[in-house]
């Protein structure tokens, strides 16, 4: 197992999301300018209110990539039946850019746990082509794997997960 990988296999996100791979593309996920993910922290609620800044590596700017933001604990991670729910899906990012250069296919909504500790997931995949991966029909029992497999994308190339839980008025203060 990849040390690059290993925090992913811990967190259960190799295994319940996606196969095991070798990391070969940098991604950096940014919310608020300032808080950078980082495999297995918490973020509050508060903080990924707003779509995050995805800065992409990659080859050259003729790779293509899909990003694709997972909840596999919805709606509580001790009964995760909606495993998982999809909160964003962007296309054709160019390689060496960022997200906001490619195709939004399924708008960013924001995560709001409600009961638990949630594991939001991003994973990358590098395209074959521009213009062939489609929007899934539903975020909820959305399936990272067969959404791969259906668009061809194959095993990711990058991934990163945080942690999230319903913000009380006393973890704000």
């Amino acid at each position: 197992m990849s040390r690059l990988t290993e925090p992913l296999t811990v967190g259960r996100v190799v295994g319940e999301v996606v196969d095991s791979f070798n990391p070969c593309v940098k991604m950096s996920v940014i919310y608020n300018s300032n808080k950078q993910v980082s495999n297995g922290h918490e973020l509050m609620p508060s903080v990924i209110a707003t779509r995050p800044h995805v800065e992409i590596g990659g080859e050259d700017m003729r790779t293509a990539f899909t990003l694709i933001m997972t909840d596999p604990d919805a709606p509580s991670p001790s009964d995760p039946y909606l495993r998982e729910h999809l909160h964003w899906i962007v296309t054709d990012i160019p390689g060496t850019t960022d997200a906001s250069f490619g195709r939004e296919i399924v708008s960013y909504e924001t995560p709001k746990p409600v009961i638990g500790i949630h594991r939001y997931a991003f994973i990358l995949f590098k395209q074959r082509a521009r213009q062939t991966v489609r929007p899934p029909a539903s975020r909820d029992n959305f399936n990272t794997r067969s959404f791969s497999e259906e668009n061809g994308l194959g095993l990711p190339v990058a991934a990163v997960y945080f942690n999230a839980q319903r913000e009380t008025a006393a973890r704000r203060r």
